[in-house]
């Protein structure tokens, strides 16, 4: 089921995006019109009044987003891997020393050798979601897998050591 976010418009101040938790506490973010953002988290007694008010940067409202649709995305496919016998995921990172680093997805060839699927790949706090065969490695990427267990240590394999025209 899909979060109900209500949107208020706040004259004079900008807008503020409210969600009811389903443990019942109500949280909100306020985008002023000057840029700035608030991350709200209101009294469970009085709706109207807050717990705490917490201003956050540009660089910390994308962290705080970055963080939560990468744990997102994990749980999801943790979940999936929950309701399909056999298949699991894994995170990969790719070393400096991969003969992968600045070469493509497609170079690889992980989905035809092994059956394992790369899903996304995070990369500086990003989540990068279903990349395609043009997708290039860069060291410190961390490719997120989903296999068999013979499958994600065959993208390992590959991603740590193998010949890369192979």
């Amino acid at each position: 089921m899909r979060a109900r976010v209500e949107q208020v418009d706040l004259p004079g101040i900008g807008v503020r995006h409210d969600l009811l938790t389903e443990s019942g506490r109500r949280i909100g973010v306020v985008s002023h019109r000057s840029g700035r953002r608030d991350l709200v988290l209101y009294d469970e007694d009085d709706p109207d009044a807050s717990d705490a008010d917490i201003p956050l940067t540009d660089a910390e409202a994308e962290a705080l987003a970055d963080i939560l649709g990468a744990s997102l995305m994990l749980s999801q496919l943790a979940g999936l891997r929950d309701q399909a016998a056999g298949l699991l995921t894994e995170q990969v990172a790719i070393a400096a020393g991969s003969p992968f680093v600045g070469r493509t997805l497609g170079d690889t060839k992980t989905r035809t050798r092994t059956g394992a699927s790369i899903v996304a790949v995070l990369r500086d706090r990003e989540v990068l979601a279903s990349p395609g065969p043009s997708f290039r490695f860069t060291a410190g990427d961390v490719v997120v897998v989903v296999g068999t267990r013979a499958g994600l240590d065959g993208v390992g394999g590959i991603l740590a050591n193998d010949d890369p025209d192979g």
